[in-house]
């Protein structure tokens, strides 16, 4: 199981920093993608959307170095449960916003099939949360001193 858990981290921690850095520099059309959700007030839009793929990139890390391990995929569940809800309501409103969940050149709407893949993230990082660390992390290293 702890091959798995190294393996689902690397994975997830991975794509978390892909999209963090797709999204790094972008925040004007992030801030976009955001806002048409239609869902968060427009003075939290700009600082979320410069706020945002720095943090997936910290949240990706810790992961893929295994440190704070549980702590960063609780976090990834709550994260990637968010943009599920997020991806449903505007599919449920029939608003066809823009997703950008891989940086400012997807272009891909958001529909069903998004919404499932954010689940399946979340259950991901809830394995990863549930049986942390794996091997070859950091927090194993800390552990020991």
């Amino acid at each position: 199981m702890q091959l798995a858990v190294f393996l689902l981290r690397l994975a997830l921690g991975g794509l978390l920093l892909v999209t963090g850095a797709l999204k790094a520099g972008h925040a004007p059309e992030l801030a976009a993608a955001i806002a048409g959700f239609r869902l968060l007030p427009g003075d939290v839009v700009a600082p979320l959307a410069l706020v945002l793929p720095y943090f997936e990139l910290l949240v990706g890390l810790y992961l893929v170095i295994g440190l704070f391990t549980s702590v960063a995929a609780w976090i990834s569940v709550v994260q990637f449960v968010v943009y599920a809800a997020a991806i449903a309501s505007a599919v449920i409103r029939g608003i066809p916003a823009n997703c950008g969940c891989f940086g400012p050149n997807d272009q891909a709407t958001a529909d069903w099939p998004h919404v499932v893949f954010d689940l399946a993230l979340a259950l991901i990082a809830y394995i990863i949360a549930r049986f942390a660390p794996g091997i070859l992390a950091l927090d194993r290293r800390l552990q020991r001193k």
